[in-house]
Protein backbone atom coordinates (compact mmCIF):
# COMPACT_ATOMS: atom_id res chain seq x y z
CA UNK A 1 0.00 0.00 0.00
CA UNK A 2 1.27 3.43 -0.84
CA UNK A 3 1.06 5.82 1.32
CA UNK A 4 2.62 9.48 1.57
CA UNK A 5 2.85 11.49 4.15
CA UNK A 6 3.75 15.09 4.86
CA UNK A 7 4.72 17.37 7.43
CA UNK A 8 6.04 21.20 8.01
CA UNK A 9 4.35 24.00 6.49
CA UNK A 10 2.57 26.71 8.96
CA UNK A 11 2.63 30.27 9.08
CA UNK A 12 5.67 32.63 7.78
CA UNK A 13 5.85 36.30 6.76
CA UNK A 14 7.27 37.62 3.17
CA UNK A 15 10.61 36.85 2.47
CA UNK A 16 10.88 34.06 5.27
CA UNK A 17 11.58 30.22 4.48
CA UNK A 18 9.46 27.11 5.24
CA UNK A 19 10.35 23.48 4.33
CA UNK A 20 7.91 20.61 3.80
CA UNK A 21 8.50 17.06 4.20
CA UNK A 22 6.77 13.93 2.41
CA UNK A 23 7.60 10.26 3.29
CA UNK A 24 6.68 7.67 0.91
CA UNK A 25 6.18 3.92 1.57
CA UNK A 26 5.15 1.48 -0.41
CA UNK A 27 6.65 2.50 -3.77
CA UNK A 28 9.36 1.05 -6.07
CA UNK A 29 11.35 4.01 -5.39
CA UNK A 30 13.97 3.99 -8.55
CA UNK A 31 10.26 3.57 -11.19
CA UNK A 32 9.23 6.76 -9.45
CA UNK A 33 9.17 10.65 -9.98
CA UNK A 34 7.77 12.94 -7.14
CA UNK A 35 6.21 16.36 -6.87
CA UNK A 36 5.08 18.79 -5.27
CA UNK A 37 1.49 20.79 -6.17
CA UNK A 38 -0.52 23.51 -4.73
CA UNK A 39 -4.15 24.42 -4.44
CA UNK A 40 -5.27 27.96 -3.40
CA UNK A 41 -8.92 28.66 -2.22
CA UNK A 42 -10.93 29.00 -5.66
CA UNK A 43 -7.82 28.16 -8.13
CA UNK A 44 -7.30 24.84 -9.81
CA UNK A 45 -4.09 22.47 -8.42
CA UNK A 46 -0.83 23.91 -9.78
CA UNK A 47 2.15 22.65 -10.50
CA UNK A 48 5.22 23.65 -8.02
CA UNK A 49 8.01 21.30 -8.93
CA UNK A 50 9.40 17.76 -9.11
CA UNK A 51 12.31 15.01 -9.14
CA UNK A 52 13.55 11.79 -10.19
CA UNK A 53 14.23 9.35 -7.79
CA UNK A 54 16.84 7.75 -10.09
CA UNK A 55 18.72 10.72 -11.28
CA UNK A 56 17.53 13.88 -9.02
CA UNK A 57 17.11 15.87 -11.94
CA UNK A 58 14.52 18.33 -11.30
CA UNK A 59 12.17 20.79 -12.78
CA UNK A 60 10.10 23.86 -11.40
CA UNK A 61 7.36 26.10 -12.17
CA UNK A 62 8.59 29.48 -13.32
CA UNK A 63 6.57 30.89 -10.44
CA UNK A 64 8.82 29.41 -8.27
CA UNK A 65 12.32 28.94 -9.96
CA UNK A 66 15.06 30.13 -7.67
CA UNK A 67 13.08 30.35 -5.07
CA UNK A 68 12.32 26.73 -3.94
CA UNK A 69 14.36 23.52 -4.03
CA UNK A 70 13.32 19.94 -4.30
CA UNK A 71 15.39 17.74 -2.67
CA UNK A 72 15.71 13.80 -1.13
CA UNK A 73 16.98 13.10 2.14
CA UNK A 74 19.42 10.33 3.26
CA UNK A 75 17.14 8.24 3.67
CA UNK A 76 15.82 8.45 0.45
CA UNK A 77 12.06 7.82 1.43
CA UNK A 78 11.93 11.24 1.88
CA UNK A 79 11.37 14.40 -0.33
CA UNK A 80 11.93 18.36 0.47
CA UNK A 81 10.08 21.36 -0.87
CA UNK A 82 12.53 23.89 0.68
CA UNK A 83 10.99 27.29 -0.17
CA UNK A 84 12.96 30.63 0.53
CA UNK A 85 11.92 34.05 -0.15
CA UNK A 86 8.32 33.40 0.38
CA UNK A 87 5.12 35.73 -1.09
CA UNK A 88 1.61 36.06 0.46
CA UNK A 89 0.86 34.59 -3.26
CA UNK A 90 2.41 31.22 -2.41
CA UNK A 91 -0.06 30.97 0.24
CA UNK A 92 -2.19 27.49 -0.90
CA UNK A 93 -2.19 24.02 0.63
CA UNK A 94 0.74 21.59 -1.13
CA UNK A 95 0.58 18.40 -2.06
CA UNK A 96 3.07 15.96 -2.61
CA UNK A 97 2.35 13.47 -5.48
CA UNK A 98 4.14 10.27 -6.52
CA UNK A 99 4.33 8.83 -10.48
CA UNK A 100 5.61 6.50 -12.52
CA UNK A 101 8.50 7.59 -13.75
CA UNK A 102 7.48 5.91 -17.18
CA UNK A 103 4.33 8.15 -17.49
CA UNK A 104 6.63 11.41 -17.01
CA UNK A 105 3.36 13.07 -15.99
CA UNK A 106 5.18 15.41 -13.37
CA UNK A 107 7.23 16.96 -15.61
CA UNK A 108 5.07 18.08 -17.68
CA UNK A 109 3.09 19.56 -14.85
CA UNK A 110 0.00 17.22 -15.20
CA UNK A 111 -1.85 16.79 -11.74
CA UNK A 112 -3.11 13.21 -12.50
CA UNK A 113 -0.70 11.57 -10.54
CA UNK A 114 -1.01 7.88 -9.22
CA UNK A 115 -0.67 8.73 -5.13
CA UNK A 116 -1.06 11.67 -3.10
CA UNK A 117 -0.13 13.11 -0.04
CA UNK A 118 -3.07 14.68 2.68
CA UNK A 119 -1.81 18.23 1.66
CA UNK A 120 -0.26 20.93 4.58
CA UNK A 121 -1.20 24.17 4.69
CA UNK A 122 1.33 27.00 3.93
CA UNK A 123 0.38 30.67 4.48
CA UNK A 124 2.24 33.52 3.35
CA UNK A 125 1.50 36.79 5.47
CA UNK A 126 2.44 40.08 4.26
Amino acid sequence: QVQLIQSGGGLAQAGGSLRLSCVASGVTFRNYDMGWFRQAPGKEREFVGTISWSTDNTNYADSVRDRFTISRGNAKNTVYLQMTRLKPEDTAIYYCAADSSLARRLWVGDPSADYWGQGTQVTVSS
